[in-house]
């Protein structure tokens, strides 16, 4: 269970409110918060108790989270620098000392993401049988085999464009990786630049190397660039290469759509997908070997600044090491699991009977998905079910809950699903979604102008005997199959009167124009969620006053919002228990002396990415759980509409009080903890302590959490 509330000497509050909420040494910088979250993804990929593959992974990830960070968060801060806004965030740092701040730590990072890359897993990888070669490793018979291949598959694609008084400076498309290439004239010496765009979107970035029938050796891999690059003098007969280097421009890709100004949402999206490859640059990654002449050109012609600059070791774009996954060597892999499947969700069972009797608890991807599915699946099948509302934000490319809905629509059942068209990177899919759902019948809509739909909620309205039943779904991750085998998430079903009441009212909110703001279970933004928790937080306080055994536990991904942070400060001070457990971003800063003495700060990065939200207040021995899609940040307090829900049921309660908070909490293996100066170290394992492995514990005990019936 949840260990009682410590008892802590209640500290004079030295400082107002305003003061707490106004002081920058309170906070840690947003950005630099992020940034530390994704060296813990690199040391994961430095650490040799994962399977070397996914440590390659973990590399893959580093660069992904990487790339994203600066089409949207530098960009922005660009975006802030050239319009000459000088506000601060709470931690006071202006957006062009965030950007100076950033170029300097990264640069440390980088350096460090090619040792590991060079020092450890090549190496590791040789080992294991596969070599990544440098083609001017290879012998004859495997250089010739990959020339024909060049001529035969890669060649044909290829573009050279040239840079000369007659051909402009080519465009750049966001993300790619191309080769600028240095040329000469044999006879008059005369030099000459081109670039190549390398079409890493057509063919695998890694090649495997042809080998001679009967070859029983190690698996040898080249990179696509240097397939390309080796074999440049086809691609420019008569001229001579002097030199070859791998660059790669990432662009501003955050969409800005003008809502009240588009007359059609969904073109508007499609218009500001298509604006993302051409977005103005902000960071041009080249390899060390390029000189400083040649970078400066390309500086000039892309209107890139020297910091924007970032000198790495090839290869550049290592999220194309993901491709390693693709190796049929399941010797190098995590051990594949089978989610469990809760008993009242068996396939084939009545899952509308199972819900009446008790709320169910789903915990992903422990839990499998595929009750979701079922759910759905059986919702569309069966004739007593009137209608299915539902919200999509992240549906998947492949997306078995939508066509769950179109089968629905093809019995007849009234299908209603809010799309969110602005779900970064995943508006492609959801365009889709929405033309396909629209085309079958379904109610769908598009958003709330100024808000992102951020809440996971289905409810199907089903006839029964007694009336009208509501069957509700709700849950901490997104209505996508895939993301649940790798993202720790909640789900929960219930028949609630009071969840299914608040359910109708949601829904009706946002396909309608009301803004219903009265909920009797849930907490909704904009307006409930911040309040609801700060109240709470307050009453933890006014209890730890009275009764000395204040505690509150929250598990989120971010922690951001400076009212929230406050409120913690406060309830710090007067000597509450405040454990936080945050994936990613905390702008909090735990440990400073009179203010947050008493909050402790930890952080998971695993085999898993820990999605779920979880907010516990000790309640004076009464203890309130929350669980739900919202992060406590500005965005998704004030600018999503976000649902939290109370979990009602004392066994559903009781596991998460007694068996997930307390493992999470527990972890001394990839838990890291928080200090005042905005860095972690590892929790460490004590002396005689055994090892915990929160995510580990969890697939190990697939299940154990108990279902429970309403009391």
């Amino acid at each position: 269970m949840v260990p009682p509330p410590s008892s802590h000497p209640v500290h004079g509050i030295r400082q107002e409110s305003c003061s707490l909420n106004e002081n920058p040494s309170n906070f840690i910088n947003r950005e630099l918060s992020w940034i530390e979250f994704n060296r813990h993804v690199l040391t994961e990929a430095m650490d040799k108790s994962h399977p070397l593959l996914e440590r390659v992974k973990f590399l893959s990830i580093f660069a992904n989270n990487l790339d994203e960070f600066f089409m949207i968060r530098v960009s922005g801060l660009q975006r802030q620098v050239a319009k000459g806004v000088r506000e601060a965030p709470p931690d006071g740092m202006t957006p062009s000392k965030q950007l100076d701040a950033i170029h300097s730590v990264l640069s440390e990072m980088l350096q460090q993401q090619s040792d590991v890359w060079h020092n450890d897993l090549v190496p590791a990888l040789s080992e294991n049988g596969i070599q990544i070669v440098p083609v001017n490793k290879l012998d004859d018979f495997c250089r010739e085999s990959l020339r024909a291949y060049f001529i035969r598959e890669i060649f044909p694609v290829l573009t050279p464009l040239a840079f000369d008084k007659t051909h402009p400076f080519p465009f750049i498309s966001n993300l790619s990786l191309n080769l600028a290439i240095l040329l000469h004239d044999p006879t008059t010496m005369e030099e000459y630049f081109a670039r190549v765009k390398v079409p890493t979107t057509l063919f695998p970035r890694i090649i495997k190397v042809p080998e001679k029938p009967g070859y029983t050796g190690p698996e040898k891999m080249v990179f696509i660039e240097e397939c390309v690059a080796s074999n440049l003098d086809i691609l420019f007969p008569g001229l001579a290469v002097s030199a070859v280097y791998p660059f790669r421009v990432t662009r501003d890709a955050d969409l800005e759509i003008e809502e009240d100004e588009a007359s059609d949402l969904l073109t508007a999206i499609e218009e500001g997908m298509e604006m993302r490859r051409i977005g103005s640059p902000v960071r041009i990654e080249v390899d060390r070997s390029m000189p400083a002449r040649i970078c400066s050109m390309i500086g000039r012609k892309l209107g890139i600044a020297p910091d924007m600059f970032y000198r790495v070791s090839s290869p550049l774009g290592m999220v194309d090491l993901m491709e390693f996954l693709r190796l049929d060597r399941p010797d190098l892999k995590d051990e594949p699991f089978t989610p469990s499947m809760p008993p009242a969700l068996e396939p084939g069972g009545d899952y509308f009977s199972a819900i009446r009797k008790g709320d169910i608890l789903l915990f992903h991807p422990y839990d499998s998905f595929t009750p979701v599915i079922h759910f759905l699946s059986q919702a569309a099948e069966d004739p007593d079910v009137l209608a299915i509302k539902i919200t999509l934000y992240r549906a998947g490319a492949n997306s078995p809950v939508v066509n769950a809905l179109l089968k629905a629509r093809e019995n007849g059942k009234s299908v209603t699903a809010l799309i969110e068209l602005k779900a970064r990177f995943d508006e492609e899919n959801n365009i889709g979604w929405a033309r396909a759902l629209e085309r079958a019948g379904a109610h769908v809509v598009y958003g709330i102008l100024g808000l992102k739909v951020h809440a996971k909620i289905c409810m199907v309205i089903r006839k029964e005997k007694s009336g009208i039943v509501r069957y509700v779904h709700l849950g901490t991750g997104n209505y996508n199959a895939t993301s649940s085998r790798v993202y720790t998430d909640f789900g929960v079903f219930t028949a609630r009167d009071v969840i299914g009441e608040d359910a109708t009212d949601l829904f009706n909110s946002l396909t309608g124009c009301s803004r219903f703001l009265d909920y009797r279970a849930l907490l909704v933004a904009p307006g409930g969620i911040r309040s609801g928790i700060l109240s709470r937080i307050d009453r933890e306080t006014e209890h730890h006053r009275v009764h000395g055994n204040g505690r509150i536990i929250f598990k989120m991904n971010a922690l951001v919002d400076r009212d929230c942070i406050t409120a913690l400060y406060r309830a710090s001070q007067a000597g509450v228990e405040v454990i936080i457990q945050v994936r990613g971003i905390c702008c909090l800063r735990p440990g400073l002396k009179g203010i947050s003495e008493n909050i402790r700060v930890t952080s998971i990065v695993g085999r898993f990415l820990e999605h779920a939200r979880i907010y516990y207040f000790h309640n004076g021995g009464d203890p309130e759980v929350f669980l739900g899609s919202a992060d406590l940040m500005p965005r998704n307090l004030d600018r999503r509409v976000e649902v939290l829900f109370p979990v009602e049921d004392r066994t559903l309660k009781a596991a998460i009080t007694d068996l997930i908070l307390p493992v999470h909490l527990s972890d001394n293996t990839k838990a890291r903890v928080l200090g005042p100066d905005g860095r972690y170290q590892r929790v460490g394992k004590k002396a005689g302590e055994p090892a915990c492995n929160a995510q580990e514990w969890c697939l190990s005990h697939r299940g154990v959490w108990q279902y429970g019936k309403k009391e």
